[in-house]
């Protein structure tokens, strides 16, 4: 990643020669929303609503290679040294979690794909027959297409927590040295992925089960945010520098008025508000949600590169 490495060798960069920097954030959004919609789509198949046309699984597993490819794509651009991100898939460090996010996303592909072939689009049965056979054969034992759920569901998972872990790996950027980015980061995504595949749902009881969904995600995600920033302030005076960031300092007011307010808290009350049919559903509560998913991670990204164990100790 050429912005973050190049903050982290040049620990004095004015981070406003970043600020517009988008690989990076757009790789991370589009994961994490990938990670939420393999467990809502995993969930499904285990509970067997595969069987309903109208089920959202139906079509989430394609959408979601097409989303998880234009967010290596992004990463792809990012790269310093284009040409050698094949050598990541030739050995596997333990240590590194880019080694250990390569070799979960190869495990995701393959994922999506069974899932996609339980019940193939009806333009992809009509030109391969061997796939339609291959398909009314896996939807002929539960125990296989829960077994499909079930690996979504962990892999999903795990892709949701490495994109917070890829951060918090950098020792070097105080803002992000924290064990509960991986915990936000995957909690962000299950609610960036309820309010989409919401507003995507043909089904209603099934636009209704996501809208409560993600009020409980979006409750959840108040919580960790309140932990994240809480463990920053408690701990080291450089650490409570860079919470300062966010807190008050020039990436506060996004982060209070874009991320918590109107990407968490007005998408908590509008869709309360439609469970409880006080109200209708609309697609303004969940198009909040997901673009508050995106500018949050834009707002660790660019606040992240910002913080700095070096400036603080030459000031001291």
């Amino acid at each position: 990643m050429r912005e973050l490495v190049t903050t982290r060798t040049n620990p004095m960069i004015d981070p406003t020669l970043h600020f517009w920097s988008w690989e990076i954030p757009v790789y991370l959004f589009l994961g994490g929303l990938v990670a939420g919609m393999m467990i809502i789509s995993g969930y499904f198949l285990f509970r067997g609503r595969h069987k309903e046309m109208s089920c959202s699984c139906l079509t989430l597993p394609l959408l979601s290679v097409v989303l998880l490819s234009l967010g290596m794509f992004a990463l792809f651009l990012d790269l310093a040294h284009r040409w050698y991100f094949w050598r990541m898939y030739v050995t596997f460090q333990p240590t590194s979690p880019m080694s250990w996010g390569s070799w979960i996303l190869i495990l995701v592909y393959p994922a999506l794909l069974a899932n996609a072939l339980i019940r193939p689009p009806a333009w992809i049965a009509r030109r391969a027959p061997f796939v339609n056979g291959l398909s009314q054969r896996v939807q002929a034992h539960s125990a296989t297409v829960k077994f499909i759920g079930i690996l979504n569901m962990i892999l999903g998972g795990l892709l949701g927590v490495y994109t917070g872990i890829l951060l918090s790996a950098f020792g070097a950027r105080p803002l992000w040295n924290s064990s509960i980015l991986g915990l936000l980061f995957l909690v962000s995504g299950l609610s960036s992925s309820a309010a989409f595949v919401h507003m995507v749902a043909s089904d209603p009881r099934e636009q209704k089960l996501l809208a409560k969904a993600d009020n409980g995600f979006l409750t959840f995600e108040l919580v960790v945010i309140g932990m994240f920033l809480i463990g920053l302030i408690s701990s080291t005076r450089v650490h409570m520098e860079a919470a300062m960031l966010l807190l008050t300092g020039p990436y506060a007011p996004v982060f209070w008025v874009f991320v918590v307010v109107l990407g968490i808290i007005v998408p908590l009350i509008i869709q309360s508000m439609a469970v409880n049919h006080k109200i209708a559903h609309t697609p303004v509560a969940p198009l909040l949600v997901v673009l508050g998913g995106l500018l949050l991670r834009f707002v660790i990204v660019q606040a992240g590169q910002a913080s700095h164990w070096t400036r603080s100790a030459l000031t001291n």
